[in-house]
């Protein structure tokens, strides 16, 4: 369905979502539960590999060393995940417990004892000796602690991106996939239009979310975002899978003295589906289109020596490697927000690598802010003036 978009014409939407992937995929979905006529725009397919919602798995955890601010919405995300699973019976999230490792005040482990007790979340600092007794494919050395979460885990990406295209076409939201847009404005008279190859879309409101397409589609806000090119690893491990099975090996973050930070994973895909685990922020600038997806032996190599000192029953065998990107603000910080010019706009970007867990609560804060321009959830410090120092 297309719709004139000139001024005084009726618009066929309440709300037009741009970008189909982990934040908007949750937009469409809260929008279209609360009765709104949406229209959903995605410029690849359903769940796809090309920007930052796949690699089969991403952490969620609850004593978030980013920020105490953060834990608000994290509490009501697991809520919605478990709500995911319920409705479309899909297996989305498992609690396998999570590890952040490094020296005692690095910013892995002072940062998630702070969150922890500021919100008082079950945790626990264990020592290098009670972390190889407890988890012994890890292998830290004496001046390296943990703090093990119980309630953290992981969660399924493009599972969790199906789920919410699911929920949102069961209850009426238009979803076209392959149909990137060529352009947005906010209408004199109200409303929006959004422009692509197939005709002109009109609405009351805009939600943009548009990962690392963000410098292009937001242009206008001058956002300082940098988009980064970042690796993932799957290992077979020579001894098996055995010791990295989710009852015996949690995910974790390892922070190293120079503030350097891996993560992983433990087993999920059976025997032969590998150990998954990464660099975390180590990327080279790119763009969508620019950005190179060939992973290179020099690549590989880095990363398992970095990963065999410190889990040795790994690496063993490459599975597979992939890339993704992240968009990362100066501060690490969202973007959530109404445009600060066009109130019938909303953004969401700059997720800066470790927003998907976010991705069902974002989808909330993005539906209370297009149907009454306000949240309850707390994203004052989200607002992008911060970052282009607008009154």
């Amino acid at each position: 369905m297309t719709s004139a978009a000139s001024p005084g014409a009726a618009r066929a939407y309440d709300v037009i979502v741009l970008g189909l992937g982990a934040m908007g995929s949750a937009a469409a979905d809260r929008l279209a539960a609360r009765g709104s006529r949406v229209l959903g725009l995605e410029r690849f397919t359903p769940a796809h590999a090309h920007g930052s919602s796949h690699g089969g798995s991403r952490i969620v955890r609850q004593s978030y060393f980013e920020g105490a601010g953060y834990v608000p919405l994290l509490l009501r995300s697991y809520e919605l995940f478990e709500r995911l699973e319920r409705e479309t019976g899909r297996e989305i999230m498992l609690r396998c417990g999570g590890l952040m490792l490094g020296r005692e005040d690095s910013a892995a482990v002072a940062g998630s004892r702070h969150s922890a007790a500021v919100w008082d979340l079950p945790h626990e600092l264990l020592d290098a000796a009670e972390i190889r007794r407890r988890f012994p494919a890890f292998a830290p050395g004496k001046d390296v602690v943990g703090l093990y979460e119980e309630r953290a885990g992981l969660v399924r990406p493009e599972e969790t991106v199906r789920a919410q295209l699911q929920l949102a076409a069961a209850a009426g939201a238009e979803l076209r996939f392959g149909e990137p847009a060529a352009g947005w404005r906010a209408l004199p008279g109200g409303g929006v239009e959004v422009r692509t190859a197939e005709g002109s879309y009109a609405a009351d409101h805009l939600v943009i979310c548009p990962g690392a397409w963000a410098p292009e589609l937001l242009a206008d806000l001058g956002l300082p975002l940098r988009v980064e090119r970042q690796l993932m690893f799957w290992f077979q491990p020579a001894g098996g899978v055995g010791p990295y099975l989710p009852e015996r090996h949690p995910i974790y973050i390892w922070e190293d003295p120079t503030g350097s930070q891996i993560y992983g994973f433990p087993a999920i895909d059976g025997p032969e589906g590998g150990v998954k685990g990464a660099f975390f922020r180590s990327g080279a600038e790119c763009t969508p289109d620019t950005i190179d997806r060939t992973v290179y032996p020099e690549e590989i190599e880095e990363f398992a020596t970095y990963l065999g000192a410190r889990l040795p029953g790994l690496p063993g065998r490459l599975v597979r490697a992939a890339t993704c990107m992240y968009t990362t603000t100066p501060d690490e910080h969202f973007v959530i927000a109404p445009h600060p010019r066009h109130p019938a706009v909303t953004v969401a970007c700059g997720f800066s690598g470790h927003g998907f867990k976010f991705a069902p609560v974002v989808g909330e804060i993005l539906a209370d802010l297009a149907l009454t321009g306000e949240t309850a959830h707390p994203i004052g410090m989200f607002r992008p003036e911060r970052l282009t120092g607008a009154a």
